[in-house]
């Protein structure tokens, strides 16, 4: 299905489902939000990595209007919809402060996958590692865009995990992220536990010559 839409190029990945809060200053957007309010029209995040728009992006839908400041300025609350790929780029649109563009809907893909169960057990694995504590649900659809953002990846990989279609397909990318990611973070601290032994007095096996 293609469609258009005003477009918010930004150097971030949203995926659907997700929640973004943002604030919004320049003229330019300012305008665009306050057409998707007073319209109820939905707005495109195509992703901005290394000074280009290499092509996906999230369709948004303005959830609420937090705040307004005297100076027009905005606080919103977003969520994310819809995969698209870009299929042009004006900027800005004819009569209009903001760039838009035509984009096709990506038709989601099977999002529920039996490789879950493998990833969630290296995910643990990390979050102990690092000894931090993260709420996540494993039996929700998609999960990989639930965990994407708390699993160490770059801009980049986030935004190759977009331009996967299924469920079992972005599983499979982050389990083999974090294969790659886990006995690097693991020597992390390896190296963390033998800095703070340093100066501590230490019982010492005699060794047999």
């Amino acid at each position: 299905m293609e469609k258009t839409l005003p477009l918010f190029p930004l150097n971030l990945i949203v995926y659907p489902g997700e929640d973004l809060n943002l604030h919004i200053f320049e003229p330019r957007y300012r305008q665009l939000v306050n057409e998707c309010l007073e319209d109820e029209k939905t707005f495109g995040i195509p992703a901005f990595i290394n000074n280009k728009l290499p092509g996906y992006g999230t369709e948004m839908h303005v959830v609420a209007l937090h705040k307004r400041y005297d100076d027009g300025r905005m606080d919103i609350k977003t969520k994310g919809l819809t995969v698209f790929r870009l299929i042009n780029f004006e900027n800005p649109v004819s009569g209009k402060l903001y760039a838009g563009g035509e984009v096709e809907l990506v038709e989601p893909g099977d999002s529920f996958s039996a490789h879950v169960s493998a990833l969630v057990e290296r995910v643990e694995r990390l979050y102990d590692l690092l000894q931090i504590e993260t709420d996540y649900d494993p039996k929700l659809e998609n999960f990989s865009y639930r965990i994407a953002h708390k699993v160490g990846l770059s801009v980049e990989q986030e935004y190759e995990l977009l331009t996967l279609e299924t469920e079992a397909e972005r599983q499979l990318f982050l389990i083999q992220h974090l294969n790659n990611v886990l006995p690097v973070v693991a020597d992390m601290e390896r190296t963390k536990q033998r800095i703070r032994m340093n100066g501590h007095f230490k019982n010492l096996d005699p060794l047999n010559f």
